[in-house]
């Protein structure tokens, strides 16, 4: 904790927060798989010794009660999975036909690096090369169908279809930025524990860790009908399209959000209608705060508000996101700063929450 320029308690990101994203982004925890990352979780919340569970379908559920007498029951959410592949039939010879898991750009798979199974066995992404295509086959993109995971002839004999596979990206840090494969949702990881260890007193932190978001929003609408909240938040990584526009001669004038800009506040996406209230409750204390923020431009693509809003008598809810270049692909980049921003919005505006905002 440290004190910003308007003298009030501000979380920063430390080099242990760093190392921890690190460990959570170079495990594997593909949609229904999550096992490696819940561990993480479930390792980090124990010391803290708070009513803590794991439900049917591998959500961790995380009640940290506040002790003001009028306090709002917050959901917050970040999912835990990943997206990926699955195997699905041994060809023999360490050849396997797959599936995606989630929502993955065929195009940019083949001579990928990969990680298969439990243990992290190596593996590419193989297909035939240019060599032996024909003009006509160069001019369309290749299908999923028409590639193979390659494991090799020895490790081949080590996984079986069912396993799932993932891209083998290890973290790093790059000057400001972090590269790494699943920022999204690791990011959304590492701020809800930050927020479950720093939590203020004015709220009842009901943290859900969720599964099988990427496959659609699954886990969320669980723990939210167990949570019964007043109100929800989804923590998520977006898509910064804010390079220079490569088809036309102007600005790109559709960037979704960009990097460098601060947290991304929804008003929209294709599951959510963000709640105005909420909308207005987090840039007012950005605003306060002097913390940059940026709206997520109405867009495809949802997050766990998605799930948590239609919820029992419905839940009032929004998402914030730190925005990340080339999300869903097999390495994402994001500043450090944003991720930073992002934490400090998040504890500022909690601070600052009360019953009244409901009645607006």
């Amino acid at each position: 904790m440290a004190k910003d320029e308007n003298n009030n308690m501000s979380i920063e990101i430390t080099q242990e927060q760093i190392d921890l994203l690190e460990r959570l982004c170079n495990a594997m925890a593909v949609s229904g798989d999550e096992q490696e990352v819940r561990q993480i979780v479930l390792d980090e919340l124990k010391p803290l010794e708070l009513d803590t569970k794991v439900d049917a379908l591998g959500n961790v559920l995380v009640t940290r009660r506040g002790s003001d007498k009028n306090r709002v029951r917050v959901m917050i959410a970040a999912h835990m999975d990943e997206i990926g592949f699955m195997l699905v039939d041994d060809e023999e010879g360490g050849l396997f036909e797959f599936v995606a898991i989630g929502g993955i750009d065929e195009r940019q798979l083949v001579g990928k690096s990969v990680i298969v199974g439990k243990d992290h066995l190596p593996g590419v992404i193989g297909a035939k090369p240019i060599h032996m295509t024909t003009p006509e086959e160069r001019k369309t993109a290749l299908k999923l169908d028409q590639m193979r995971i390659d494991m090799g002839l020895d490790i081949g004999k080590k996984v079986k279809p069912s396993d799932r596979a993932t891209f083998a990206t290890q973290f790093a840090q790059i000057g400001p930025s972090i590269r790494a494969k699943a920022l999204d949702d690791r990011l959304g990881v590492v701020n809800l524990l930050t927020l479950i260890k720093h939590a203020p007193e004015n709220i009842d932190l009901l943290a859900a860790f969720t599964t099988q978001e990427e496959v659609g929003l699954r886990g969320a609408g669980v723990a939210a009908y167990h949570f019964d909240p007043q109100i929800g938040i989804a923590l998520d990584s977006t898509p910064a399209n804010d390079l220079p526009a490569w088809d036309v001669d102007e600005e790109n004038t559709r960037y979704n959000t960009k990097l460098d800009h601060g947290p991304a506040i929804y008003l929209m996406d294709a599951a959510t209608i963000a709640d105005r209230r909420l909308v207005d409750w987090l840039v007012s204390s950005a605003e306060a705060a002097h913390i940059p923020w940026q709206f997520r431009q109405p867009n495809l693509g949802g997050t766990d508000a998605g799930a948590i809003h239609k919820v029992r008598e419905g839940v009032p809810s929004v998402s914030v996101s730190v925005p990340q270049r080339y999300i869903h692909t097999a390495a994402g980049l994001i500043r450090l700063e944003d991720w930073a921003n992002t934490l400090r919005l998040l504890h500022t505006a909690l601070g600052r929450l009360t019953p009244e905002i409901l009645n607006r």
